[in-house]
């Protein structure tokens, strides 16, 4: 059965979503060379704090950790640590979500870290 959502748990529903935008803009101005999988961990918490929100990975299922993060050839739900130190043409997934009133926002995206891609790598994967 549809259960047709009021317009109030439609506004908590964009607001949980609003602040997943707001990791994705912080993580990927964050994802330089250099920068490690647990720092880009660390901006989204600040993230999820600054917006009064939870996060919806952190302790689910044991997960450690705010956000997954998928370096290269890890498939999926990559766990953030201080050991993947990101390098110039790498190619990185980010999954991020948070709870807002008992509402959830999840998505994910993929970026290229720093400059050094080609082209054609690009236009292939789009």
């Amino acid at each position: 059965m549809v259960q047709i959502k009021t317009p109030e748990q439609i506004a908590k529903m964009r607001e949980a979503g609003l602040v997943v935008a707001a990791i994705h803009t912080a993580t990927r101005e964050a994802a330089v060379p250099g920068a490690t999988t647990h720092d880009l961990d660390q901006v989204a918490r600040k993230v999820i704090a600054d917006h009064g929100a939870k996060s919806n990975f952190l302790g689910y299922g044991g997960f450690p950790a705010t956000i997954c993060t998928s370096v290269n050839e890890v498939v999926v739900h990559g766990i953030p640590d201080e050991k993947t130190v990101l390098k110039d043409g790498d190619i990185i997934s980010i999954d991020a979500g948070a709870i807002v009133d008992g509402w959830h926002g999840d998505a994910a995206y993929t970026a290229f870290v720093g400059t050094g891609h080609a082209p054609e790598l690009i236009e292939l994967s789009r």
